[in-house]
């Protein structure tokens, strides 16, 4: 019997979703769904909701909590990776309210910028403490990394980690769905390539029956944009670099230097941004879990859709062999996408089957987007380089190249601002103390 451990696991949803998945594929059946969380009350949620689900799914895996993480660890075959460290409170409000005070604004602060450069520092020791427990009992183990910032945290599990990892984010799969809904076009027969680095790669090609659709979706977006609509960041990106970005309106407001503006108060209306937008979303989640608590957890009768998350779909490759791509967060190793760093994680086509993860070779973007990726992965390289060594200089560096960040504010701010994060952090930061 093969084993999938899922850290994290009183992300009730996601977990639905994922091991949900899980239980409708035949390869799979059989197998244990190890759950473990720091959080005991959302574990044990987590896991009647599942065994709720496996009896109206029919399916015959089986589940099981545990509160000691190496032995939920332990013989795993596949390990799915879905913590936040530091939760809402204090940390994310730590995150967005401490760069106000110095006039720098976020929208979600979970990828670059100030917020994603601390949330890197609070998880990347904890995901290399569950590195060293998959070397000592779970050696051959694949890790699917969900937790964001994906770039980084991926980049230190395959630099220093030791352990066989890929990235996941399903913003490569809904991206063209997405950009065709809002501008009411047909899906039909479409054919697209993406490639760039995660939250921001690029649909390089889009084509029906080998008709470039770039015209008519640039003819029908500078339509759109006359009026207020929630993409209008990205259409503007389009219009200006020439491609469309995989990742939301809210989060690429943030990426660039160009949009949230304190010279520049018109552009968050212009562009229709949603300041503050994460910490509203964790309060509403906060809330709704009220409710969705007992539709989830007690529901004897839930049932479940197979989703367009890759897990399920990877697992299911390797295990019977037959090939499936994805949009996988890897190592540009020997430079798969040949304008970028080699040390950085690019968000590529892979093929997925029983011998593992294999990516394929981009080549060039045009250079104004690797150019535009690049101002992301310098900040992405510094702070790994931070965690690693400890050294608070280089969350300096990688705070200092951040493009919104160092848009907004002076050097000297910059520090400040970090020393006082570092201090407001205080126990999530052990190793800057």
């Amino acid at each position: 019997m093969g084993k999938i451990t899922f850290l994290g696991a009183g992300s009730t949803v996601f977990a639905k979703n994922v091991l949900g998945d899980c239980m409708l594929t035949p390869s799979l059946q059989g197998f244990e769904f190890a759950l473990y969380d720091i959080d005991l009350e959302r574990l044990r949620d987590s896991e009647n909701m599942l065994n709720n689900l496996k009896e109206s799914t029919n399916s015959t895996v089986r589940v099981k909590a545990y509160t000691d993480r190496k032995e939920a660890l332990r013989n795993a075959k596949y390990v799915i990776n879905a913590i936040q460290v530091g939760g809402y409170n204090p940390c994310t409000i730590t995150d967005f309210e401490i760069p106000k005070r110095y006039g720098l604004r976020q929208t979600i602060a979970d990828t670059v910028g100030i917020g994603g450069i601390f949330r890197n520092l609070r998880t990347i020791p904890v995901m290399l403490d569950f590195a060293r427990d998959m070397q000592e009992v779970c050696p051959d183990a694949w890790f699917l990394n969900y937790t964001n910032p994906m770039a980084a945290l991926t980049g230190a599990m395959l630099r220093y980690g030791g352990v066989k990892t890929v990235g996941l984010c399903h913003s490569v799969q809904v991206c063209v769905p997405h950009l065709f809904q809002a501008l009411s076009m047909p899906l039909d027969n479409v054919q697209w390539k993406i490639a760039g680095i995660n939250h921001m790669a690029w649909l390089l090609e889009i084509t029906r029956d080998g008709e470039d659709l770039y015209p008519e979706i640039k003819r029908r977006a500078l339509e759109k944009q006359k009026t207020k609509h929630d993409d209008m960041v990205r259409f503007e990106l389009m219009q200006r670099f020439g491609c469309y970005v995989t990742e939301s309106s809210e989060h690429n407001a943030e990426y660039h230097p160009y949009f949230i503006k304190s010279n520049y108060p018109e552009l968050i209306e212009r562009f229709n941004i949603p300041l503050d937008e994460y910490p509203r979303r964790c309060v509403k989640q906060i809330e709704d879990w009220k409710t969705m608590r007992e539709e989830l957890v007690h529901n004897k009768n839930l049932t479940h859709t197979r989703t367009h998350e890759y897990a399920s779909y990877i697992l299911d490759a390797m295990e019977t062999d037959v090939p499936f791509k994805i949009g996988g967060n890897v190592l540009n190793t020997g430079g798969l996408i040949s304008n970028l760093p080699e040390k950085a994680v690019v968000e590529v086509p892979c093929l997925v089957d029983r011998s593992g993860i294999t990516p394929t070779y981009v080549g060039e973007l045009p250079e104004q987007l690797a150019a535009l990726n690049r101002t992301n992965i310098n900040t992405q390289l510094l702070t790994i380089e931070a965690a690693i060594t400890g050294k608070k200089e280089h969350i300096y560096h990688a705070a200092m190249l951040d493009p919104h960040t160092a848009a907004e504010l002076s050097m000297d701010d910059i520090v400040s601002l970090c020393d006082d994060l570092i201090e407001a952090h205080g126990d999530w930061l052990p190793a800057f103390k």
